[in-house]
């Protein structure tokens, strides 16, 4: 399984929370030096608590099926 299934696995895994508050998540890229950017969707793109989201949510979830990942930034 390449890096790019693995990240949208565990996209997959916390989409259903994001989608239950109006919101998603999308992978736009994953640069050579192990940084994934995601754009949020819907309702995240506004919500004041996304960058908790995007920490403590969608990083946490990326980096437990990517530890080699630095980090996760919205684009």
């Amino acid at each position: 399984m390449d890096r790019s299934q693995k990240i949208e696995d565990a996209l997959q895994s916390i989409r259903p929370f994001l989608q239950k508050d109006g919101g998603d998540v999308e992978l736009v890229e994953v640069t050579k030096d192990n940084v994934v950017k995601v754009r949020l969707l819907g309702a995240c793109e506004t919500c004041s608590m996304s960058v908790m989201t995007l920490k403590a949510g969608i990083e946490e979830a990326v980096r437990n099926a990517m530890p080699d990942v630095k980090s996760v930034e919205s684009v």
